[in-house]
């Protein structure tokens, strides 16, 4: 089992900066992808941005490119988010994630992962 752990979320205003982070733990040796998903009021969830343990990023949603950057720290086993720039549209609960292997073998992200955590709420808001 692995557990995910959020946090960072809050309140922003346009324009404003969020950084948020994961920490896992439990049982992580087989876990080699590590992201977030979002899920915004009243709307399905979807892929955010994605880290390939080893690899680097591999997938970010179209609507964040060039303003949000995942990021991981082996040591901490932590992965983050910095979303820069944030709209209204950002507003959503975010969650970590973690997978085996949907990373590679469903890029396009359609099936669920193995492990979320609890999720952490965005809010962007004048």
């Amino acid at each position: 089992q692995v557990q995910l752990v959020e946090s960072g979320g809050g309140s922003v205003q346009p324009g404003g900066s969020l950084r948020l982070s994961c920490v896992a733990s439990g049982d992580t040796s087989g876990i080699h992808c590590m992201g977030w998903f979002r899920q915004p009021p009243g709307k399905e969830r979807e892929g955010v941005a994605v880290f390939l343990i080893g690899a680097g990023a591999i997938y970010y949603a179209d609507s964040v490119k060039g303003r949000f950057t995942i990021s991981q720290d082996n040591a901490a086993n932590t992965v983050s988010l910095q979303m820069n720039n944030l709209s209204p549209a950002d507003t959503a609960m975010y969650y970590c994630a973690a997978d085996p292997e949907l990373c590679v073998t469903d890029p396009r992200l359609t099936m669920p992962w193995d492990y979320y955590g609890q999720g952490t709420q965005v809010t962007v808001s004048s």
